[in-house]
């Protein structure tokens, strides 16, 4: 699970310091000139919500401005080499969730499923774990390792039955049932590929992130 972070909105639908990206976005979104960052600490969002956000804003056009930084996992020996990273994105809780996996070598997408609509975080990150390993078995990959930023997920794959306790909704009938088909294959597989915990305090973001936060 990433570190816990709090949002300032100083221009949207309502403004203040949040302690949710869901519940940042529900005042940025739709809302045109929207002004918001992100703080590794309370105090810190409290105080930049009270200064001036144009000394932000400066910083954020000078980061917007800069090329993507390209991390070389390879220089870091605790990453197992040529894995993949999964990851999900989920707006709202329940809400559109998307999935994706990304090779970590490359930075290719691998596979990318979703907006499914009415699901959980939680939901997409363990099918996007179950995809993984899936589409490894096929290919006849069982040395390649996944990563995941998501521990609930994977004690989610581990028990072979995912514990979630969104409501069944005639909008979320498809998540539901990508979910079900999930653990109906982890019930008759037995995949040999080690799944692994992302660090995101040490590594940063894991490669498969929406970069949403």
């Amino acid at each position: 699970m990433a570190r816990r972070k709090f949002y300032v909105v100083w221009a949207g639908h309502d403004t203040g310091v949040f302690d949710s990206w869901e519940e940042c976005k529900l005042q940025i979104a739709n809302f045109p000139g929207a002004k918001y960052k992100s703080f590794d600490s309370q105090q810190e969002a409290v105080e930049a919500y009270r200064g001036d956000p144009s000394e932000y804003i400066g910083i954020f056009k000078a980061m917007a401005s800069r090329s993507a930084r390209v991390v070389n996992y390879d220089a870091i020996p605790e990453i197992v080499k040529g894995a993949i990273a999964v990851d999900a994105a989920c707006s709202r809780n329940p809400g559109p969730v998307e999935y994706q996996g990304v090779d970590m070598a490359t930075g290719r997408r691998l596979f990318h499923v979703g907006p499914l609509e009415g699901g959980s975080n939680n939901m997409g990150e363990f099918l996007a774990i179950v995809h993984a390993l899936a589409m490894l078995e096929k290919a006849g990959r069982p040395d390649v390792a996944i990563y995941s930023d998501s521990r609930t997920a994977m004690a989610w794959v581990r028990n072979r039955r995912a514990k979630s306790t969104i409501a069944p909704t005639p909008q979320n009938a498809k998540i539901r049932g990508l979910v079900a088909r999930a653990e109906a294959w982890l019930q008759t597989h037995h995949p040999m590929n080690r799944i692994l915990k992302w660090d995101t305090e040490t590594w940063g973001e894991i490669p498969a992130d929406f970069g949403r936060k």
